[in-house]
């Protein structure tokens, strides 16, 4: 029995002397730029907070690309691109879209964009009836209010701060299908 307990102290020994496992890089960028500001180095404060702002965009890009629908049966999809732009280009937004094609030539891509000062002055616009029909037909995704275009692309506006954009080839239907398989529910939790 002694043995068995000493064997457990030296195990715990090994694991309190282990160096963390790797730090969160967002967190690690946020403490490089408070230890900048507080040399009196605001240049690189800046930099640090910059970059922490591209890798949590970077980071909810990919959130949103685990959010597109798989292909739909009879149809082949593209792998998801993510990917996140600066605060200086479109007010800094993250996103991502799949591609979708079927056999007869038909194509469909679903977008999910958010993380945009752009898309919170539009979130009004999609908001009010009258407005957004005059952007297209108003048509019900699930419980979502959306914009159908005449050419069937679909636009969603979701919890004021996210934007689904389904658009292709397919006809309106098709469409429609993509826009019903995004996962608004988890979005709009996010």
């Amino acid at each position: 029995m002694a043995r068995l307990s000493t064997i457990a102290c030296a195990a715990a020994l090994v694991v309190l002397s282990m160096p963390a496992v790797a730090a969160d890089d967002i967190l690690d960028t946020i403490d490089q730029a408070r230890k900048a500001y507080q040399a009196g180095d605001a240049t690189a404060a800046k930099q640090s907070l910059d970059l922490a702002s591209q890798l949590i965009g970077q980071k909810n890009a990919e959130a949103f690309a685990a959010l597109l629908p798989a292909a739909l049966p009879g149809w082949k999809a593209d792998k998801a691109q993510a990917n996140a732009m600066g605060g200086s280009m479109f007010g800094g937004a993250s996103a991502a879209s799949r591609a979708y094609s079927n056999d007869k030539g038909d194509s469909v891509e679903v977008s999910i964009t958010g993380d945009s000062a752009m898309l919170m002055q539009f979130s009004p616009v999609m908001n009010n009836p009258a407005m957004a029909g005059a952007m297209g037909k108003l048509i019900r995704v699930g419980s979502q209010r959306a914009i159908q275009s005449q050419d069937g692309d679909i636009l969603m506006m979701v919890a004021n701060k996210f934007l689904v954009n389904v658009q292709g080839s397919a006809d309106a239907a098709s469409k429609l299908s993509y826009a019903q398989a995004v996962d608004i529910a988890r979005l709009s939790k996010m």
